[in-house]
C-alpha cells in the first residue's frame, strides 16, 4: 500500500527552521564547530518561582484530569489584570480572553474560525511563516503585504487593491516585528483600525514581543487603540517574556465575537492547556517584573555585541530597539540564501536567510541572541572576518 498525502502538505515547502537544523546537522557529525543563530528560542532559564509553582501544581490530582477547552478562569483572569496593569485596557476574562497552547497554535488555528474557502488573508512580507500556512491550511489564500525598508518595515495600507481589500477578511499582524525588530506607533495602529472597520477586516496582532524592548522603548497593545476591540484580537504568549518556550502556554485576548470563534475551533480540535501549567502561568503574570529587566540587559548586551561585528563586516543593519534578533542587509550582489550557505559552510555559523519569511525578505538574514554570550562574541568575529 501507499500512503498518499494530501495536496496541503505535499506541496508545502520545508518548514524554514527544520531544513535549517538538518544542514547543520550534516556539519556537526563532520566535526565543524557550528553556533547556531538561527531560532529564536531563549536559553535564559525559567525564573525559580514560575518552576516552583508548577512543582506544587504537578502535585495536585485535581490537576490531571481534562482541562478547560478555554482555559482556567483563574489563568484568564491573571491574564486579564496583567493587561490592565501593563496598557490599560481592560477585558472580560470570561469572554474577551482564551487560554492557548502557546501562540503559534492559536494563531494557526485563527484562519480555520474566520476564512471560508477562497477569502484573503493579508499577511506581512516578511513575516512568521506560519501566517500564510495556516491561510492555505484553511483554504483561504494569503495575499502578502511588503514590508519595505523604504516604509519603516510597516505595510502601506493604501497600497492594498479594492479587489483585494473586497475579499480580505482577516489581517496578520506583528509588531515588535520579527524579523524586522520595528517597533509601532499609535499612528500607524490607528490607520489599522479605520482601515479594518471600512473593509471589515477582523485584524490578528501577534504580540509575543511586546515585553522585550530596549533604550526606554514601551511597546504598545494593538487594543489599546481607540476602536481597535471591535476590529480585533491579540495573541500574548508567556515563552518570550518568561524564558517558557517549551511550556506551551499564551492566550489571546480582544473581540469578543472572535475569541469566542476561536475558542470553538479549540473546542472541537484540543482538550486545553495543562492545569498546573496554568498556574505556574498566573504566577508568571502577577510577578510580571521579577527579573525581566536582567534578562532584557542580557539581551541588549548580546545584540549589542553582534551589531559590532556587523560594522566591522561593513554590513548594515536595523537598530534591534526590540526582540531578541537582528535583522541585517546580506552583502551586496549575493543573495539571502548564498550568503547564509557560506557563513554555515566557511564561518560555521547558522543564520536564517531572509527570503525565509517571504519574497520581500530577499537581500537580508536574521540572526537571534538567545545564545551563550561568549558564543555571541565568537560568532560575531567570524562575521567581521567574513570575506564576500
Amino acid at each position: 500500500m501507499e500512503i498518499k498525502w494530501a495536496k496541503r502538505i505535499e506541496e508545502l515547502p520545508p518548514y524554514l527552521f527544520a531544513e535549517i537544523d538538518r544542514k547543520k546537522n550534516e556539519l556537526i557529525e563532520k566535526g565543524v564547530d557550528v553556533i547556531d543563530l538561527g531560532v529564536g528560542d531563549p536559553d535564559i532559564p525559567t525564573p525559580d518561582h514560575i518552576i516552583e509553582s508548577l512543582r506544587e501544581a504537578a502535585g495536585r490530582p485535581e490537576h490531571h484530569r481534562y482541562p478547560s477547552y478555554v482555559g482556567m478562569l483563574s489563568f484568564r483572569e491573571a491574564a486579564a489584570e496583567w493587561y490592565s496593569q501593563r496598557f490599560g485596557v481592560s477585558l472580560d476574562p470570561a469572554k474577551e480572553i482564551v487560554t492557548l497552547i502557546g501562540s503559534k497554535e492559536g494563531i494557526a488555528h485563527a484562519p480555520l474560525a474566520f476564512l471560508d474557502p477562497g477569502d484573503i488573508a493579508l499577511v506581512p512580507d516578511p513575516g512568521y511563516p506560519v501566517y500564510p500556512v495556516s491561510t492555505t491550511f484553511a483554504g483561504g489564500v494569503p495575499h502578502p503585504m511588503p514590508l519595505l525598508k523604504e516604509n519603516g518595515f510597516f505595510p502601506d495600507l493604501d497600497a492594498i487593491s479594492a479587489q483585494v481589500a473586497e475579499r480580505a477578511v482577516m489581517m496578520f499582524l506583528n509588531y515588535p516585528n520579527n524579523p524586522t525588530t520595528v517597533l509601532a506607533n499609535e499612528g500607524f495602529f490607528s490607520e489599522v483600525v479605520d482601515f479594518a472597520r471600512k473593509n471589515n477586516i477582523l485584524i490578528c496582532h501577534d504580540a509575543a514581543y511586546t515585553e522585550i524592548a530596549f533604550y526606554g522603548k514601551n511597546p504598545l497593545s494593538f487594543l489599546e487603540i481607540p476602536g481597535a476591540m471591535d476590529v480585533g484580537i491579540e495573541f500574548h504568549s508567556l515563552s518570550k517574556t518568561f524564558s517558557m518556550t517549551g511550556w506551551r502556554l499564551a492566550f489571546a485576548a480582544g473581540n469578543e465575537k472572535a475569541i469566542g470563534g476561536l475558542g470553538k475551533i479549540k473546542t472541537n480540535i484540543d482538550s486545553g492547556a495543562f492545569q498546573a501549567v496554568q498556574v505556574a502561568g498566573i504566577t508568571a503574570l502577577r510577578n510580571s517584573s521579577v527579573g525581566l529587566e536582567e534578562r532584557k540587559e542580557v539581551y541588549r548586551e548580546r545584540l549589542e555585541i553582534f551589531c559590532r561585528g556587523l560594522e566591522e563586516a561593513g554590513i548594515s543593519y536595523t537598530q534591534p530597539d526590540a526582540t531578541f534578533y537582528v535583522w541585517f542587509e546580506v552583502p551586496e550582489g549575493m543573495t539571502s540564501s548564498d550568503f547564509c550557505a557560506r557563513m554555515l559552510s566557511e564561518a560555521g555559523v547558522v543564520v536564517t536567510p531572509g527570503n525565509g519569511f517571504g519574497d520581500c525578505g530577499e537581500g537580508y538574514a536574521r540572526v537571534s541572541v538567545t545564545f551563550d554570550t561568549e558564543r555571541i562574541k565568537q560568532a560575531a568575529e567570524r562575521i567581521a572576518d567574513f570575506k564576500p
